[in-house]
């Protein structure tokens, strides 16, 4: 760990993941006792046996939320109670105890009272929690742990891609697939990442941002892209659709997709979960039906898709710009994390910083900033 300098020069090109915050909060589970209480303790390494289920056979699930700042005195995270519910079908999916959910809204609040002075006050930036699940038991038996361990840390990020609704551009991964029907695909399962890298690597050699998963058994259907969900709008103004894939169990029903599906009604959206194939997808952008996508996720928001490329053949997205419709759910969505509008019941838990007296954003914070 070592001192990071909170310039606004550092900040703009802080990297995603790696400026971690002081501090952790950690808790463990025996058949004996259960879960024990979460405790606040500074940000170090962890000890682990050579033998520890996790590492052997993955029995890890995990999530990904936001907190905002609220002015000198407090931070406010984005729909916690959610996240911690689908923390515990991830567990449940993985033969994991599940935290209980208070448990999970305990630990965010020990963190963000600690670490949530971090955070500077400006705008495009956030602090990202990282609440983690793993087997920790030393046994290589062919079966659940009987032991584990719960720990979230945090970090201080800017957008995922840009801070700014500036478009990607996009590879169709014909070569692999995400997920199996009955498998992991609708749970964050550490598993469900690091096969996806080498279709990821075969979009940046392609010269796109990232890979559109298709569906596994058909391979047409159009699910993912890398690890947000997809969007797509027909029409405009008054007759404007908003499209979205249905949550089929092949594919992780985002906390943020819920929101904005909540938000594209109240904007008077007409809203359709339905399935779109990849030719259905071109044929339309290419006719000007479909003139909008974005993908949404917790780290990306809300991002445009400005081109698509399958294979030898690419397509234009609209104008290959962020749209009306794309650039209205940012907004609103934005106006909620940053408190320019008001949140729907439940979407918002604020709490109050520690030591309200070092959170300013022009002062050296101490974050354990390991750059690897």
């Amino acid at each position: 760990m070592r001192e990071f300098d909170t310039t606004a020069a550092d900040f703009d090109r802080i990297p995603f993941g790696e400026q971690f915050t002081p501090h952790m909060v950690t808790a463990e589970w025996t058949e004996r006792d259960g879960w024990s209480p979460p405790r606040l303790k500074p940000f170090g390494d962890l000890s682990m046996s050579p033998a520890m289920v996790g590492l052997h056979y993955g029995q890890v699930v995990f999530e990904g939320l936001k907190a905002y700042r609220r002015g000198t005195d407090a931070v406010a995270c984005f729909r916690p109670a959610d996240h911690a519910a689908r923390l515990s079908r991830s567990a449940h999916r993985l033969a994991i105890p599940a935290l209980p959910e208070d448990s999970l809204l305990t630990a965010v609040d020990l963190l963000l009272q600690a670490d949530g002075g971090c955070l500077p006050d400006r705008p495009g930036l956030s602090l990202y929690l990282r609440p983690v699940l793993y087997a920790n038991e030393a046994n290589l038996a062919l079966r659940p742990a009987r032991r584990y361990a719960f720990l979230l840390i945090a970090f201080v990020t800017g957008g995922f891609f840009s801070d700014r609704p500036d478009p990607v551009s996009v590879w169709v991964g014909r070569d692999y697939t995400r997920a199996a029907p009955g498998g992991t695909g609708s749970v964050k399962f550490a598993g469900n990442y690091s096969p996806s890298y080498a279709a990821q690597e075969q979009a940046r050699a392609a010269g796109c941002d990232q890979v559109v998963w298709l569906d596994p058994v058909e391979r047409q259907w159009v699910e993912e892209l890398g690890g947000m969900n997809l969007f797509f709008v027909r029409g405009s103004g008054r007759s404007a659709q908003l499209i979205t894939p249905p949550a089929t169990g092949t594919l992780l029903p985002g906390i943020t997709r819920d929101s904005l599906l909540h938000l594209a009604a109240g904007h008077g959206l007409a809203v359709r979960e339905e399935p779109l194939s990849i030719g259905q997808w071109k044929a339309e952008c290419l006719d000007g039906t479909i003139n909008e996508t974005f993908a949404s996720g917790t780290a990306a928001v809300v991002t445009p898709v400005g081109t698509v490329r399958d294979g030898a053949e690419s397509w234009q997205v609209g104008t290959g710009l962020a749209g009306p419709v794309t650039l209205a759910l940012r907004d609103a969505l934005v106006g909620i994390h940053t408190g320019r509008a008001p949140a729907p019941e439940g979407w918002l838990r604020t709490v109050g910083l520690r030591d309200a007296g070092r959170d300013d954003p022009h002062s050296r914070e101490s974050l354990a900033g390991s750059r690897k």
